[in-house]
């Protein structure tokens, strides 16, 4: 393969924004005197500023190089889950967030010690921490595989460059800092893939016109698949049929967005219950257009090249490396980065603020001082940064798709996490143990689907969710007897 590295131009562009977005998320943070200020932003974050920060948080490198490539392999189908992430936070909106709001909640498990007790509490943390560790550090090496390419650099040096940046406005400006540089990160990637479209479009040869034969001709525009054409039996293992899409990403968006601390973290960051919802429901209606987007650069890189026989998630970085003029490849780049830089920064916040907040603060009484609390959260911000990058380390050597690894990890414990709420939501008489017990199964439950293939990775979550409810259910049930 040809590669065209960057010129001194795009790396001082992308060694210039690097700089800015260290010093604004440093300088944003403003001065923490307590670990609200760190982790919750003293509540002074605006909403607009949070429905940024969640859509930039949820978009890693994987995103930003990997749906391109879908769409260059098959058409807008994935449109169909985008509307279900939609339907699945404003579920969130109306379900979750008022529970959220009802009393002083630091993270998302707090409402499970709330409706069962701290075991449930701690169990859902600390499956939190291992899920979100092992999905950001794939995530971490992914954005290492176009950087390298593009840098001339090696894996581990990528995968630390990105690492401190995001450990050092993390640890200085706290969750604010994060939610302020998330804005602009999602301008940067978002303005890199426009640019891109734009240029792509400019490039083709015929203009419009050859962007809309060549794309009718192979259906590349089709958006609606109800999955009949193949039967019924075939029917949960096609991923991006509308159903599954709609119910699919409803139940993973969710559990994602309702139940992940990355998340919750950020609604809970706001000043109030209803700039919470104007948050959670703004940033589906914003993933909308920004995965129409992605696809859409897809398709244009077909009608460019036609067939090319190289991996799908390879070809949008092809073209930034060898089309791409200096100057804005260097943007393009800094998109990269950006798209990394958001999840990656989120992801260490979180896991810190789920330490502190839920084991370190209630099992040790020797940090009640608020300034103890915030330099042990400083700490452990530095510990889980690290912990990230060692885990990024040992993906290096795998020969699995980072795209599915990644997919698969979440997938294990987001049915029971989220069962296990529904289950306090809906369920009064389930106890803890009844709570315990079903998220338990929830996980056995979905390791068995997924180590079989069973299904559509898009019907994963629900089977996780109905598993939890039935046996808590079940459970709760017997014990009134």
């Amino acid at each position: 393969m040809q590669v065209n590295l960057p010129t001194s131009l795009d790396y001082l562009i992308i060694i210039l924004y690097l700089v800015i977005v260290t010093l604004i998320g440093i300088f944003s943070g403003g001065k923490q005197k307590s670990i609200k200020d760190y982790f919750l932003g003293a509540d002074v974050v605006p909403w607009w500023a949070v429905c940024f920060a969640i859509v930039a948080a949820e978009t890693s490198t994987l995103t930003f190089i990997s749906i391109p490539g879908l769409a260059y392999l098959t058409n807008l189908n994935f449109l169909q889950l985008t509307f279900g992430y939609l339907l699945g936070r404003i579920l969130v909106a109306l379900v979750f967030l008022p529970a959220y709001f009802q009393g002083e909640l630091s993270t998302a498990y707090a409402f499970l010690e709330n409706r069962f007790g701290y075991k449930t509490r701690s169990f859902a943390s600390i499956v939190f921490m291992f899920t979100r560790t092992a999905a950001d550090g794939v995530r971490l090496f992914a954005t290492a595989i176009p950087l390298k390419l593009m840098l001339g650099i090696d894996y581990p040096l990528a995968i630390l460059i990105i690492g401190l940046i995001a450990l050092s406005y993390t640890s200085f400006g706290g969750v604010r800092g994060i939610i302020w540089v998330d804005v602009i990160q999602f301008l940067i990637y978002i303005g890199g893939a426009i640019v891109s479209a734009l240029l792509l479009i400019n490039l083709i040869p015929g203009g419009w016109d050859k962007i809309f034969s060549t794309a009718n001709e192979f259906q590349k525009f089709n958006i609606i698949n109800l999955g009949l054409s193949e039967g019924l039996a075939k029917f949960f293992s096609q991923p991006y049929t509308l159903i599954s899409g709609l119910i699919g990403g409803a139940f993973l968006s969710m559990a994602s967005h309702g139940t992940d601390q990355l998340i919750v973290q950020r609604l809970l960051a706001t000043k109030n219950l209803k700039s919470a919802q104007k948050a959670i429901i703004g940033s589906g209606v914003i993933i909308i257009f920004q995965f129409f987007i992605f696809l859409f650069v897809g398709i244009l890189l077909f009608v460019f090249y036609g067939k090319l026989n190289m991996r799908s998630d390879e070809i949008f970085p092809y073209f930034i490396i060898n089309v791409i003029p200096t100057g804005l490849k260097g943007l393009i780049i800094a998109g990269l980065f950006a798209a990394a830089l958001s999840t990656l920064a989120g992801s260490i916040s979180s896991l810190s603020s789920a330490t502190v907040m839920d084991i370190l603060v209630p099992y040790f009484k020797r940090f009640e001082d608020d300034r103890k609390k915030l330099l042990a959260s400083r700490v452990v911000t530095i510990i889980w940064a690290l912990l990230l990058i060692f885990v990024a380390f040992l993906f290096m050597e795998s020969s699995q798709a980072v795209v599915e690894i990644a997919l698969s990890i979440a997938s294990f414990t987001y049915g029971g996490l989220l069962g296990t709420f529904l289950l306090g939501i809906i369920n009064k008489k389930a106890t803890q143990e009844d709570a315990l017990a079903g998220f338990v199964a929830g996980i056995f439950v979905m390791i068995t689907v997924i180590s079989l293939k069973l299904t559509a990775w898009t019907w994963y979550t629900l089977i996780g969710v109905v598993t939890t409810i039935i046996i808590g259910s079940i459970l709760a049930s017997l014990q009134k007897k």
